[in-house]
């Protein structure tokens, strides 16, 4: 999972020539790299032991090119991800690990449930960690030509952590994305926001649970989650509801929300907090209100079926019911997306990659069409608007 948001933009500064930012022959990038790094301080022995095994990896760019899985609606993607057996193993984790949930909260304002969604669906509670050399990975998405600003930043982090005895280069593994550990956090990441949760002088993302979780938490408060506040609530929505009125775009407060007819299916509607109300299937789906700390779950990951799925789950760890499926109308397979964004593109609007994936900018373009036609503006795709484009 590639948290986009935390890689952040390298600014060169060395002595001499800069190295190329990607491309090229991948022997002269490394070595690019390797002088990067003495530039940066490093010590050669140091810097030649660290890069020694650094090899391309193709499989890191056939992973970074299919990720077909957030192209399922939400409805199915979250049947999908939140089985029986990840509840039973949320309520479990949650016992065994009573006093650092408790530590998460106090510290850093996290719930539990939150951080149990987030450990479930990265890693399936530690279990599924990816087995990608980090290393290669980083160093493979940096050369490669598509986003070298994001990852190379992460390679001199991995050193940095390297150097305190915290990363192998040859061994340690994770996602394709160069994410470790059981909550899957970037070196930079743990650099900045690790926590040595169990007390044995290192940040141990991979074999230490209260090293990930409180780690997890730290990184959630640093990207702004608000303590006591909710984040996601399930509710019933009038037929009548101005459809334009609902989206990430458009916020009023939960008291405003509930004199236009929005009801909760559990729990009280937050008053005095700004929400969006967010229907992931359209007006005839789930509704959700959608409140402040649901941004943060962007931060994390910036797929809207991914955090809806994440935000829903750590509702349920906490409590919720299951959602109410409701009756969508069917919306469109791959081919008749990639024709909408396609059609979308043509009359001007933004949308992106013409990726077959139904992102933020694909549901703003839908809305405004939808306006357009006369159409209920719920942003959910159908064939019959297909048609009418």
């Amino acid at each position: 999972m590639l948290r986009f948001s935390l890689l952040l933009l390298l600014s060169f500064g060395l002595a001499g020539p800069v190295a190329a930012q990607c491309g090229g022959s991948f022997s002269d990038f490394v070595a690019g790299l390797k002088t990067e790094a003495q530039a940066k301080g490093h010590a050669k022995a140091t810097v030649d032991a660290f890069f020694r095994t650094a090899a391309q990896d193709p499989r890191t760019l056939r992973a970074d090119r299919a990720q077909g899985v957030f192209k399922m609606p939400f409805t199915e993607f979250a049947r999908r991800v939140i089985s029986q057996n990840r509840m039973y193993n949320g309520r479990r984790n949650a016992d065994r690990f009573d006093a650092v949930f408790d530590a998460a909260e106090t510290r850093f304002g996290v719930p539990r449930g939150v951080l149990l969604a987030l450990w479930a669906l990265e890693t399936d509670y530690g279990a599924v960690q990816g087995d990608f050399n980090t290393l290669n990975s980083l160093v493979t998405l940096a050369h490669d030509c598509r986003r070298p600003e994001l990852f190379r930043p992460q390679i001199f982090a991995a050193l940095e952590l390297y150097e305190a005895g915290d990363f192998d280069p040859a061994r340690t593994t994770g996602a394709w994305a160069g994410e470790i550990g059981m909550v899957q956090m970037l070196p930079e990441d743990i650099l900045t926001k690790g926590i040595d949760g169990d007390g044995d002088g290192h940040v141990y993302l991979k074999t230490s649970a209260p090293d990930a979780l409180l780690s997890g938490a730290n990184m959630l408060s640093g990207l702004g989650w608000r303590k006591g506040e909710p984040w996601l609530q399930e509710v019933s929505v009038p037929a009548d509801l101005d459809w334009a009125e609902t989206g990430l775009n458009s916020r009023k407060s939960g008291r405003d929300w509930a004199r236009l007819g929005v009801t909760p299916r559990w729990g009280e509607i937050a008053g005095g907090l700004e929400a969006a109300l967010i229907l992931p299937q359209g007006r005839k789906g789930p509704a959700f209100l959608a409140y402040p700390n649901f941004d943060v779950f962007f931060e994390w990951n910036q797929s809207f079926v991914y955090v809806t799925t994440a935000a829903y789950f750590a509702t349920r760890l906490s409590g919720a019911p299951v959602f109410d499926a409701g009756n969508p109308e069917p919306g469109l397979n791959d081919a008749q997306m990639k024709q909408l964004q396609q059609k979308l593109a043509a009359r001007g609007y933004d949308v992106g990659a013409v990726d077959g994936i139904l992102g933020a900018r694909t549901r703003a373009a839908v809305r405004a069409e939808q306006q357009r036609l006369g159409l209920p503006a719920d942003a959910w795709p159908t064939p019959a608007l297909l048609g009418r484009l």
